[in-house]
């Protein structure tokens, strides 16, 4: 199956994306994932990628498309990939649209995780991080450390990162909904979109998220 993830920051993409990927047996492309990649492995697009990030600016379109594709040629993505993070918006999506076409493929699915935005605002702005070992993540509300502040694991300081400030989901969030939603409605006209809630156990928004691909397979198959 060749899917598109979608869904708010703080929706658990990646999190589902890496559970949907192993039970299809696809792999998980992610934005970030294929930046590294390509940054660490000095190609010319990762080149192209990394002057724009040392100034600051933001990676072309073209740049991030060229990427995009290329991990989708690869031969473990030949039967299929779950993509999460690309496409980002219009632009992105014409192109994939555009490059499936050309290889004579086509999306199975696009899932659309929806959270209500003052749970997305709850979920990140609750985060804390131990200053001592990233990896020791907690939060506020849903997870909290036994001592305020205080790493359970090593007894390193916990902070909030700049980017998990509540300012900074809601500039975020504001983003998402004039860049990347408009991508839910460009799919829906090609009758691609499920919308699940992203509420509840991972393991829940999973199952949800495994039905409604086992029901675009069976259309596909129809």
């Amino acid at each position: 199956m060749r899917i598109v993830l979608v869904g708010p920051p703080g929706a658990g993409k990646g999190t589902q994306a890496a559970f949907l990927a192993e039970n299809l047996s696809i792999p998980h492309i992610s934005t970030g994932d294929i930046f590294r990649a390509n940054i660490s492995q000095g190609t010319p697009l990762g080149q192209q990628a990394q002057e724009y990030m040392r100034a600051g600016q933001l990676v072309p379109d073209e740049v991030t498309i060229g990427m995009a594709t290329d991990r989708m040629s690869q031969p473990d993505a030949v039967d299929g990939f779950l993509l999460d993070g690309f496409p980002r918006n219009i632009a992105q999506a014409e192109a994939l649209d555009r490059h499936l076409e050309e290889q004579g493929q086509r999306l199975d699915a696009v899932l659309d995780l929806e959270v209500p935005e003052e749970e997305v605002v709850k979920r990140i702005a609750g985060r804390r991080i131990c200053r001592s070992d990233s990896s020791h993540v907690f939060h506020a509300e849903y997870s909290p450390p036994k001592k305020d502040g205080v790493c359970d694991a090593c007894g390193g300081e916990l902070y909030q990162r700049d980017d998990d400030r509540e300012e900074t989901v809601r500039k975020r969030l504001a983003v998402y909904h004039s860049e990347t939603e408009p991508i839910i409605d460009h799919y829906k006209r090609q009758d691609l979109v499920t919308t699940i809630s992203a509420l509840g156990e991972v393991g829940e928004v999973t199952g949800r998220a495994m039905q409604a691909l086992d029901a675009a397979r069976d259309s596909v198959a129809d």
